[in-house]
C-alpha cells in the first residue's frame, strides 16, 4: 500500500489566514519546515478508506524511520489472514487518532499470535470496574471486593496501564499503605491524648469553661479516629488484585500477574488458648485476654449452658457449643433440613450479614454442605425448642412470620446475626465467666471433640472444613488434662537408664524404711534388742506369791 514522507510548512498568509505551502519564502531554509508521513491502511469493512498520518518530524530520517516501523507492523499479518490485517489497521488507526507512541513490533507480534488486544491502553481501574461488573458471587463478597478496589487499588494503581503493571508498583502501593498506617496511628494518638486532657478539665469556672471550649474546637479540627489497614486486610487486597489479574490473563489481556509475586507481611493467625485457672486469675486482675481467640474448659462451657438454660435461644447456644455450627449457619438452619428422628441435620444455607443488611445465602464452599450428627441430649433440647416455637406461633396467630427456620425472633422472623452476637456477649458478661466470642464456641466444640478422641477427619467434616489441616492448625486447642495425659504416655515410651536406677534406688529405700519401721514397732527392750514379753493379768495373778 502507498506510503510517503513529505515536507510541510505551517506558515500562513497574514491577510487570508491560509497556509502558504510551497509559496512560503522560507521554505528552502534547512530547519524551517517539518516532515510528515502518511500510510494507507486496509479499508474498513464498509469499504471506506483509512490511513495513518503523523507530522512534526524534525528530519526526513526520523520520518522515514517511523514510516518503516508502520510498514513492519503491517507486515505482521499474513496476506491470507484478513482478520489479522483488520486488527493491525484498527490498531494503527487508534494510535494515529490518539497520537500514541508506535507499538513495539515484537510485542505486537506476540499479542497478535496470542489473540490479545493489540493496543494496551486499558488501565487497571477500567479493568477492575469491568471485572467487578462480571462477578457472580454473593453480595457480601462483592461489597468486600468493591471496598478494596475503591479505597486502595484505584487510588494507588488505578491510572496505570494494565499491561504495564509491575511488581514494583504493587510494592510501592503496600509501602504507601504502611506509611499511611503510621500517620493514622499518630493522628489517633494525638486525638486520644486531647480527649483525655479534655476529660480532666473541670466543668465549673469561667476559665475552665473557656478552656474546654477551645479544646473541643481543637479536637473537632483534628482528623477523626480511623482504623488502620491491618495485615489481614492487606492480604485480602493482594488476593483481590491477584484474582482480578488472573481473570485478565484468562481473557488473554495480559500474560503476567504481578500480584502473585509481590511480598507483604504475613498474617499470623492467633492461636486458640484455653481459659486455665492461671489465665482466669490474670484476667480478673488486669481484664486482659491472653489471646483474641479463647476457649472455655468443659466445666466453663457447662457453667455457661446452665446459666442460660432459661434463655429463649438456649437451643442455639447448645447446638453451637456441641456441634460447632457457624453463626450464620445456625441462624439460617431450616426445620426441613433438621431430622430429629434420625439424629441429624443438614447444613444447606446460612444468613449472611452485609453491612447491617441480612441475606440468605448458600454455604461459602462445597464442604459447607454437610450432614451433622446429633447426640441424644441435643435432640431433646431441639424438641423442647420446637414445642416452645409452636406455642409462640399460637400466641402470634396471623402475625406469625413463617420463615421455616429453627431459630427465629419471637414472631418467627429472621434472627439478625449481629444481634445474636451482641446477645451472646451480654450473656457471657452476666455469667461472670471469662470472655469468649460467639465463634469461640465453635472452637470449643472442635476442642471437645478432639479431646474426646474423635477422629480428626470426622471433626473436620462436622465443622465443614475442606481439609483436616485446617482443623489441626486452627481448632486443636489442647485442654490441660489432655495435654498432661499425652505427655505422660509419650514419656513412658522411652526407656532411660537413669530412670531405671532411680526406680531401683527408690524401691531399695522404701524396703529399708519399711524394715526400720517394723523394727521400731517391735523393739521395746534395751540392750539386747529382744522384745519384752507381754503378760496377761490372769497369768500375773497365778504366779504371784500368797500374802502379797
Amino acid at each position: 500500500m502507498k506510503g510517503s514522507t513529505y515536507r510541510r510548512c505551517s506558515c500562513r498568509d497574514p491577510k487570508t489566514g491560509k497556509e502558504l505551502g510551497s509559496s512560503c519564502p522560507k521554505r528552502n531554509s534547512r530547519n524551517h519546515c517539518t516532515y510528515s508521513i502518511r500510510q494507507e491502511l486496509s479499508p474498513r469493512e464498509d469499504g471506506s478508506r483509512r490511513s495513518f498520518a503523523r507530522g512534526g518530524y524534525n528530519s526526513l530520517k526520523a520520518a522515514q524511520a517511523d514510516l518503516d516501523h508502520i510498514r513492519a507492523l503491517m507486515g505482521l499479518a499474513e496476506s491470507d489472514d484478513p482478520e489479522g490485517i483488520q486488527l493491525i489497521a484498527e490498531m494503527l488507526t487508534e494510535v494515529s487518532g490518539e497520537k500514541l507512541p508506535l507499538p513495539d513490533v515484537e510485542e505486537t507480534r506476540r499479542r497478535l499470535k496470542a489473540g490479545q488486544d493489540l493496543v494496551g491502553s486499558l488501565t487497571v481501574a477500567e479493568w477492575l470496574d469491568r471485572w467487578l461488573a462480571g462477578k457472580r458471587i454473593r453480595k457480601s463478597g462483592i461489597s468486600r471486593y468493591e471496598t478494596d478496589v475503591r479505597v486502595h487499588l484505584k487510588p494507588h494503581i488505578g491510572d496505570r496501564r494494565l499491561d504495564r503493571l509491575r511488581v514494583s508498583h504493587l510494592s510501592d502501593m503496600f509501602t504507601a499503605i504502611a506509611d499511611a498506617n503510621a500517620e493514622l496511628l499518630e493522628q489517633n494518638a494525638q486525638r486520644h491524648a486531647a480527649v483525655e486532657e479534655l476529660a480532666a478539665v473541670p466543668w465549673k469556672g469561667v476559665e475552665n469553661r473557656a478552656r474546654r471550649k477551645a479544646m473541643k474546637a481543637a479536637i473537632d479540627a483534628m482528623p477523626p479516629f480511623r482504623r488502620v489497614t491491618g495485615p489481614s486486610t492487606r492480604q485480602h487486597i493482594k488476593a483481590a488484585l491477584r484474582t482480578a489479574l488472573n481473570d485478565a490473563i484468562g481473557q488473554q489481556i495480559i500474560t503476567f500477574n504481578p500480584a502473585a509475586h509481590v511480598e507483604i507481611d504475613p498474617v499470623r493467625k492467633p492461636k486458640a488458648l484455653v481459659w486455665t485457672d492461671e489465665r482466669v486469675g490474670r484476667w480478673e486482675q488486669t481484664g486482659e485476654k491472653p489471646s483474641p481467640v479463647m476457649v472455655w474448659t468443659p466445666e466453663q462451657t457447662g457453667a455457661f449452658l446452665d446459666f442460660v438454660a432459661a434463655d429463649r435461644l438456649y437451643a442455639m447456644w447448645h447446638l453451637i457449643a456441641f456441634r460447632g455450627l457457624r453463626r450464620g449457619e445456625a441462624c439460617g438452619q431450616p426445620w426441613s433440613e433438621t431430622n430429629l428422628d434420625r439424629h441429624s441435620l443438614t447444613v444447606t444455607g446460612q444468613l449472611v450479614q452485609d453491612g447491617w443488611e441480612v441475606e440468605a445465602s448458600e454455604p461459602k464452599t462445597d464442604s459447607g454442605f454437610r450432614v451433622v450428627a446429633l447426640d441424644d441430649d441435643t435432640v431433646e433440647v431441639l424438641e423442647q425448642h420446637r414445642k416452645q416455637q409452636e406455642a409462640d406461633r399460637a400466641v402470634w396467630g396471623s402475625a406469625w412470620v413463617n420463615t421455616g427456620l429453627v431459630f427465629t425472633q419471637e414472631d418467627g422472623s429472621w434472627l439478625h446475626p449481629g444481634k445474636v452476637t451482641d446477645l451472646f456477649e451480654r450473656l457471657v458478661a452476666a455469667s461472670g465467666l471469662p470472655p469468649i466470642r460467639l465463634h469461640d464456641l465453635r472452637h470449643g466444640a472442635a476442642t471437645l471433640m478432639l479431646a474426646a478422641g474423635v477422629d480428626v477427619k470426622i471433626v473436620s467434616d462436622t465443622l465443614g472444613h475442606s481439609d483436616t489441616r485446617i482443623t489441626r492448625d486452627i481448632y486443636q486447642s489442647v485442654l490441660p488434662h489432655v495435654g498432661k495425659n499425652a505427655a505422660e504416655a509419650t514419656a513412658k515410651l522411652v526407656p532411660l537408664q537413669r530412670k531405671a536406677e532411680e526406680e531401683k534406688a527408690a524401691r531399695k529405700a522404701a524396703k529399708s524404711a519399711k524394715k526400720a519401721k517394723k523394727a521400731k514397732a517391735t523393739n521395746t527392750g534395751k540392750g539386747n534388742g529382744k522384745p519384752k514379753r507381754k503378760v496377761s493379768p490372769q497369768a500375773k495373778a497365778k504366779h504371784q506369791k500368797p500374802g502379797k
